[in-house]
């Protein structure tokens, strides 16, 4: 209960006067979330208003929470989620209620199968109508439960922000993931006294969940290196949730163990480093005596564990105990962070008579002629003067034009493909993706996210014409916060990847339902928005253009003609549904 003070002050005649009660500080819903969100470290929330949520916008005020508005509750929601995998902090979007958060359901989704901390808040009716039908009612809890790591209503004003907080220890437990909370109007604009709100201390409630595997499967793991002729290790988006890219590093290095990457995991080791290995996985994968697995699950990215020699003896690291075995049996399994896993393997190994690392000479110049077989084989393309223009060629293009500070990003289905073969990140964190839930439409908003976190650094988004068609509009946003990026369209008016199964499947005559597109001057799209635009048909202006982009200093679109009869080979090989 609220303490009030009475004092009964005399006056000079000894008289005394009527007693005065002192008012308690009052807080509202709205401000307690803003105080809780600025503990956690959150500099900016996602959002399109509604009134079922603007106190929090007056608590970010006075809390110096940067408000960043957008034009569908979907971008906020992935902006978030990209705003979480470039800082490493947790982002957050708030929503109105209703189809404000049913709007936002596709970021929680591809948040929670990337492994991206992020809180959603939404609004809700006002607990006094409750059940009465009031504007935009929906049990918004029952429908994200099965999305995140934790959904639940703030029921009191007094909770707020200790509910805040409780979501943000539920997304960092294990493998990091999603929250959201609703909140009623009337919890959200009471106020209540600041002693009777719990509003827990920054630093202070949730603990280090990095844990560094067990010390037994460490040292069984150190001595399985040392006997391995050919191991070969898969740095996954985990190394970059753990910010390992250090001890990633080392542990190839010094054990001499040749070392792919995929989706966040791309750019730890830089290009040209020479346990870097691209090009080469599936003789890899077939060929080692030992395949070390860590951060990334056996889903169908790597064949649900099929695409791992039954021969070799596999080792999966992981955050997640429910990810370690699951589709594929392991020899090995060690649940932990994979920073502190890497580096008390490679200091186990480190005090042996022998680590193996000397005999694996010859498995390494094995796999670099692979490798280098393969680039040579598709080179040509990369440097193909067709017209239309040859997918490899702009994708080549792009890589030769990133720095050693382009954060990269890849929204789309086909053209995307061909960029993950081709464009290599040259520093960790730099690669941006939708992850494994195969989101289109992230493009726009990553590259927002990125840009607001990382204003020096420069932002490369490469779309697919129908994956812009998405979350396009917020092109305007970036306009309008003054966030600069070089975007491409691969354009080639159709979902190509869809199109490529359907036409194997059905037919020639049926391959064109439903996933053609209208050819769309998206370069003319963006100079409408007060960007910058190009069109490119030859592939000799791609770079030229590019450069342009970055210099205009302006969110930019290069309108890029590819051929939309080709296809990339995972594409052709459809296996993504394998």
């Amino acid at each position: 209960m609220a303490q009030t003070v009475q004092t009964v002050p005399e006056s000079a005649a000894g008289v005394s006067e009527p007693a005065r009660t002192e008012t308690p500080e009052l807080i509202s819903g709205g401000h307690l979330v803003a105080k809780a969100l600025k503990a956690e470290g959150v500099d900016v929330i996602f959002t399109l208003c509604g009134g079922h949520i603007i106190d929090i916008y007056d608590g970010c005020v006075d809390e110096g929470i940067d408000v960043v508005d957008v034009r569908h509750e979907q971008v906020a929601a992935h902006a978030a989620d990209g705003y979480a995998r470039i800082t490493g902090k947790p982002g957050c979007a708030v929503v109105t209620a209703g189809p404000g958060t049913t709007d936002a359901v596709t970021g929680v989704a591809n948040a929670l199968r990337a492994e991206s901390p992020m809180l959603l808040i939404g609004g809700q009716g006002a607990l006094s109508q409750h059940k009465m039908g009031s504007l935009q009612d929906l049990p918004h809890v029952d429908m994200m439960t099965p999305i995140t790591k934790f959904a639940a209503t703030v029921p009191a004003t007094e909770r707020a922000a200790d509910i805040v907080s409780m979501a943000f220890r539920e997304c960092f437990h294990g493998a990091p993931g999603p929250a959201f909370l609703e909140i009623p109007r009337d919890v959200l604009d009471a106020k209540v006294p600041v002693e009777k709100a719990r509003v827990p201390e920054a630093g202070h409630y949730r603990a280090s969940t990095r844990s560094a595997g067990d010390p037994v499967a460490i040292e069984k793991l150190a001595d399985l290196l040392a006997h391995a002729e050919k191991p070969c290790v898969l740095l996954g988006s985990q190394v970059w949730t753990c910010r390992a890219t250090e001890a990633a590093t080392e542990f190839a290095r010094r054990l001499n163990v040749p070392a792919y990457m995929n989706g966040s995991g791309r750019g730890t080791l830089p290009p040209g480093d020479p346990h870097h290995f691209q090009l080469s996985r599936r003789y890899a994968f077939n060929n080692a005596d030992l395949i070390i697995i860590v951060g990334t699950p056996f889903d169908f990215r790597m064949g649900y564990g099929r695409r791992l020699s039954h021969e070799a003896t596999v080792v999966q690291v992981d955050l997640d105990y429910r990810t370690v075995g699951k589709n594929r049996d392991v020899d090995l399994g060690i649940v932990g962070d994979a920073g502190l896993v890497l580096t008390a393997v490679t200091a186990a190994s480190s005090g042996r008579i022998s680590n193996g690392a000397v005999k694996r000479k010859a498995w390494l110049e094995e796999l670099r002629a692979v490798e280098n077989e393969a680039y040579q084989k598709r080179l040509p393309r990369q440097l193909s003067e067709r017209d239309p223009i040859d997918p490899y060629r702009l994708v080549h293009e792009i890589n030769e034009f990133l720095t050693e500070d382009s954060i990269y990003i890849g929204d789309g289905g086909d053209i995307v493909t061909f960029s993950g073969q081709v464009v290599q990140p040259k520093s960790p964190g730099h690669w941006m993706d939708p992850g494994p839930l195969g989101t289109l439409g992230v493009g726009v908003p990553f590259a927002m996210a990125a840009k607001y976190a990382r204003p020096e650094s420069e932002v490369v988004c490469l779309f697919g014409d129908g994956a812009f068609s998405l979350t396009g509009w917020d092109f305007e946003t970036m306009v309008r916060f003054d966030l600069p990026f070089v975007g491409i369209v691969g354009n080639n008016s159709s979902m190509n990847q869809i199109r490529y199964g359907q036409m194997q499947k059905y037919g020639e005559p049926r391959g064109r339902i439903g996933n053609t597109l209208g050819d769309v001057r998206y370069d003319e799209f963006a100079r409408m928005l007060g960007g910058y635009g190009e069109e490119v048909r030859d592939p000799a202006d791609i770079r030229p253009a590019l450069e342009r982009a970055r210099e205009s200093g302006k969110p930019s679109l290069i309108n890029v003609w590819v051929d939309p009869d080709v296809y990339a080979p995972g594409t052709m090989n459809q296996t993504m549904y394998k």
